[in-house]
């Protein structure tokens, strides 16, 4: 269930913190809703993430976006460009929002801003799909309900990852924490 991401990198301590699991070297771990943070160990233990695509959350919400463009090449040509294009604009946000403030990681509260923006996004899509499934423009329930609820977990999962990064990310490397 651990993946080690980094090469040369030890797992040297472990402790339990809430919900999370968090290993030097390692990762952390949501045990409620899988959030992974990857990364590696650097000096003084501190914990970096190597890149944003080694986010669970940033993996599913590009993965959720494809679905919902493919998904809007089938509607009706009206909603193709007025919906579909509103809908396929706030689900590929989401991965957008992420990735900008993955680079604002530095400043804590601007990386929460796009976090929060994100999720924003998430719900925002998820009322798009509730429009297109309730005025039969998408006229599958089985599409419209494994998307509503895909979108549903993944703003629980942004949700969490919020209150990890407003709990744990520092700033400054902290060597009693291994945040960064």
């Amino acid at each position: 269930m651990w993946r080690r991401s980094g090469k040369g990198s030890d797992c040297t301590f472990s402790y339990w913190r809430g919900f999370y699991k968090f290993v030097v070297g390692w990762g952390l771990q949501d045990t409620g809703y899988r959030l992974q943070v990857s990364g590696y160990k650097g000096k003084k233990n501190t914990f970096y993430m190597k890149s944003y695509r080694e986010l669970d959350i940033y993996k599913e919400s590009k993965q959720l976006a494809i679905e919902v463009h493919k998904m809007t090449l089938s509607l009706p040509k009206l909603e193709m460009y007025e919906e579909g294009s509103q809908i396929r604009r706030s689900s590929k946000a989401i991965a957008a929002l992420i990735v900008e403030g993955y680079g604002r990681r530095r400043y804590k509260m601007d990386y929460i801003k796009y976090l929060v923006y994100a999720q924003a996004e998430c719900d925002e899509t998820i009322v798009h799909l509730e429009f297109l499934f309730e005025t039969n423009s998408l006229q599958s329930e089985k599409i419209f309900q494994s998307l509503k609820s895909a979108y549903n977990v993944l703003s629980r999962k942004i949700n969490k990852y919020i209150q990890w990064v407003e709990e744990n990310w520092n700033e400054f490397p902290d060597q009693s924490t291994g945040n960064l």
